[in-house]
C-alpha cells in the first residue's frame, strides 16, 4: 500500500475545486492581514479586525473613526506587507466599517 502525504493529496484536491481553493486562500488572507495589523499598529490593533475579502478588497471593522483613520494612514503599507506573506498580489485596496 503506497501513503500519499497529505499536503499532496490536499494540493491534488485543490486543483480540481477552484472555488475552495479560493476560499482557503481569503482564510489565509484574513489571518495574514491580522498579523499585520499588529504588526503596524500595535495595541490599536485590538479595535479593528479584518473581515474577508471580496473583489481584491479587504474588508477591516473598526471600533471608531479614529481606528479607521489610523489604518487608512497605513493603508498602503498594510497591502504591500500582506501581499508580501502571501508571495503574490491578491490584495489591492482596504475598506473600512466603523
Amino acid at each position: 500500500m503506497i501513503f500519499t502525504p497529505l499536503g499532496e493529496a490536499l494540493n491534488q484536491r485543490l486543483q480540481g475545486t477552484q472555488p475552495l481553493k479560493k476560499q482557503i486562500e481569503s482564510s489565509l488572507i484574513v489571518t495574514y492581514a491580522e498579523t499585520v495589523l499588529q504588526e503596524i499598529l500595535g495595541s490599536a490593533s485590538g479595535n479593528c479586525r479584518a473581515l474577508y475579502l471580496k473583489n481584491r478588497t479587504l474588508t477591516i471593522a473598526c471600533d471608531s473613526s479614529a481606528v479607521a483613520q489610523e489604518v487608512r494612514l497605513h493603508q498602503t503599507e498594510i497591502v504591500e506587507k500582506i501581499n508580501q506573506k502571501l508571495g503574490k498580489k491578491e490584495v489591492d485596496s482596504i475598506r473600512y466599517l466603523v
